[in-house]
């Protein structure tokens, strides 16, 4: 005959592994659905972010709206680096002196020309404004911009 001590004990812990199995088991399964919804939340995340780099190519890529002065109404601007740089060098003028006719800092010229920024629309409004003077007209407003001291530099 069994002991009665051993056969309680066994009882116990039978109950015991039962009714623990009977908690643990929803929240496994809570725990599961939970995991997946992670998952596919990840999934959205990663494919919204694919999509939002692709929108922002498309419209670092399209040429900027119509800028407000310097050009007539409808007509959009494009820029081109290469075609600032031709620009600033039809006008015989530097880096620094072109980007006080601008009104911007010559890192800011550099990196127009180097595609590493670019320019804003108002920006590129005025860069289309100064497609339409000479070298003389260029010359004449460094001056009137450093104070008709005569500070205008030009490339030589």
């Amino acid at each position: 005959m069994p002991n009665v001590g051993a056969v309680i004990r066994q009882e116990i812990t039978r109950l015991s592994r039962r009714e623990s199995r009977s908690q643990v088991d929803p929240t496994k399964k809570a725990t599961i659905q939970h995991r997946h919804d992670i998952a596919t939340l990840k999934r959205q995340v990663a494919q919204l972010e694919r999509q939002m780099v692709l929108v922002s190519r498309k419209v670092l890529a399209a040429p900027p709206a119509a800028a407000a002065s310097g050009s007539a109404p409808g007509k959009k601007v494009r820029f081109v680096a290469k075609g600032l740089r031709a620009q600033r060098q039809r006008l015989g003028l530097s880096q620094p002196d072109f980007g006080r006719l601008l009104g911007v800092s010559a890192q800011t010229i550099y990196n127009w020309e180097h595609e590493e920024a670019r320019p804003r629309d108002a920006q590129i409004a005025k860069i289309a404004a100064v497609r339409a003077i000479g070298k003389r007209e260029a010359g004449e407003r460094l001056k009137q911009l450093a104070g008709g001291n005569g500070k205008a530099r030009r490339k030589g």
